[in-house]
């Protein structure tokens, strides 16, 4: 049975003062997301409004993961240097500045910047709320909770998205007005925050100095560079894969290789020498810790394809020709779902093997690509993709509790804001990498469809299934590599007294 390491200075808080915490760092995650929700389900009429060119149409969606995968790592060096809580409160804040700019944006141009900023601020809030629930929680229910709930934000904010936007695009209120009210609702809990959030424990005196001196800034350059220039590339040939032939991006590619190969010499040299190595190579040796990454790249890769393609891309509105809001609103299973699963994960993840638990939930979610798979699209809601829509979650909403468990006992107690930075750089790694090549997968089969209309409903179909049929084969992959990659590990979550 797996125990999770306990920090020397963790914390035991009151209930209420669990629940307060575990509230507000799950807030700031779902308003997080939300915005990615309204910009899928809106994004037709956003660039309709602001005159956005069609070569940009994917930038909106695509350039906040990005902006956030660049910065995680050396957003979570920082906050184990500086301390959780300002980092926190610090992207809290340019949150809701970025998403009031990004409502009243005249621009695609400006748009696009803006939701790069959002990203970038969210990069701050991620792998600090890791941290603060690891250095406040003891080891147990309290602490599996806290990650189950944040999990959950996760899907149920871009779920949330989704329904906003439906709701508001089709009305006078506007696209603009849902980025008001979620810019005021992170308002909202930066201000909660700075009154309810934990202090940081002592540490030594802020000098300029020691923060250039032990933060490796080489590794964070390193794979930063690697891990933007790839999404950058991906993002770029996710609508045509023709440009994946062009010198600039055969160029970027070779460039982010070269710095993901010389992270890894540099995270040798520096583990030989005994200083602090941002990610070990010696972590990759632990097969729970490897699988476990592979699994959650799978997992969102997954997850993304088949949400994305239920959406706007998507089966309801170009295929069955529903309205934005109807389109939104075949997501509720999901969301109620997701609710369910990560509460039911965090109370009782320390009661089941892990290896079952991840198994039997990535077994769950391989029906649903299948089902749209073979669906018709002419079928009633009901009879098909609502299953799929039931489905979908579970596999992502449970491995979110046992990976951030497995990944945080991994790092150092010093070092838990980086560790929450690995998980979510792995996840919105799987992002970019999974809608790229779904994406083009979709428009190559369609392409190259029998039939003559490429743009009718059942040519998108097409495409459509194979995408499907896709995720299939990649969430039974994980159903293996679960098997395999986590076989004695047990229980994780495990109270330590």
């Amino acid at each position: 049975m797996l125990e999770i390491a306990e920090p020397n200075n963790v914390r035991i808080v009151s209930r209420e003062k669990a629940a307060w915490v575990i509230s507000i760092l799950t807030g700031v995650t779902f308003v997080g997301n939300m915005s990615t929700g309204l910009v899928t389900i809106s994004l037709p009429t956003i660039a309709r409004d602001l005159g956005l060119a069609p070569h940009l149409l994917l930038w909106p969606a695509s350039v906040f993961p990005l902006a956030s995968a660049c910065c995680l790592v050396v957003a979570g060096a920082v906050a184990d240097f500086i301390g959780n809580r300002n980092i926190n409160l610090m992207g809290c804040f340019l949150l809701a500045i970025f998403t009031t700019a990004a409502g009243v944006a005249g621009n695609g141009i400006r748009f696009i910047l803006f939701r790069a900023f959002q990203g970038v601020a969210l990069s701050l809030c991620l792998p600090t709320t890791i941290s603060i629930l690891t250095n406040n929680f003891i080891a147990g229910r309290q602490r599996n909770v806290g990650f189950a709930c944040v999990g959950l934000s996760q899907p149920l904010g871009f779920s949330f998205g989704l329904i906003l936007g439906g709701v508001v695009v089709d009305t006078y209120l506007t696209w603009r007005f849902a980025f008001y009210f979620t810019a005021g609702l992170m308002g909202l809990l930066f201000l909660v925050s700075i009154w309810l959030l934990p202090q940081d424990t002592p540490r030594e005196k802020f000098t300029w100095p020691r923060f250039l001196r032990e933060i490796d800034w080489i590794g964070a350059c390193l794979i930063s560079a690697a891990l933007g220039i790839t999404s950058y590339v991906l993002a770029v040939i996710t609508g045509n894969m023709a440009k994946a032939k062009n010198a600039e991006n055969v160029v970027m590619l070779c460039i982010a290789g070269t710095s993901a190969v010389s992270f890894g010499f540099w995270m040798h040299f520096r583990e030989k020498s005994g200083r602090i190595a941002l990610i070990p190579n010696s972590l990759w040796r632990k097969r729970a810790f490897t699988t476990i990454c592979l699994l959650v790249f799978l997992t969102y890769a997954v997850l993304n394809g088949v949400e994305y393609f239920l959406s706007v891309c998507c089966d309801f509105q170009e295929v069955q020709l529903l309205s934005v809001l109807d389109a939104a609103i075949r997501f509720f299973p999901e969301v109620v779902v997701g609710i369910l699963l990560n509460l039911l994960t965090g109370l009782f993840v320390h009661k089941i093997n892990a290896n079952l638990l991840i198994t039997v939930s990535a077994a769950l979610t391989c029906v649903a690509p299948l089902i749209m798979a073979l669906v018709d699209p002419t079928w009633n809601f009901w009879v098909a993709a609502f299953w799929a829509a039931l489905l979908c979650p579970f596999s992502v909403d449970v491995i979110f509790t046992v990976a951030n468990l497995i990944i945080t006992d991994a790092f150092s107690e010093g070092t838990q804001a980086l560790a929450g930075a690995v998980f979510s750089t792995v996840a919105q790694f799987g992002h970019s990498v999974g809608l790229m090549v779904m994406a083009v997968t979709s428009n190559r089969v369609t392409a190259k469809s029998s039939i003559e209309d490429k743009e009718s409903p059942e040519a998108i179909m097409e495409g459509y299934r194979v995408v499907f049929w896709l995720c299939f084969g990649m969430q039974l992959l994980a159903c293996f590599v679960s098997v395999w990659g986590l076989r004695g590990v047990g229980k994780v979550g495990l109270k330590r007294e």
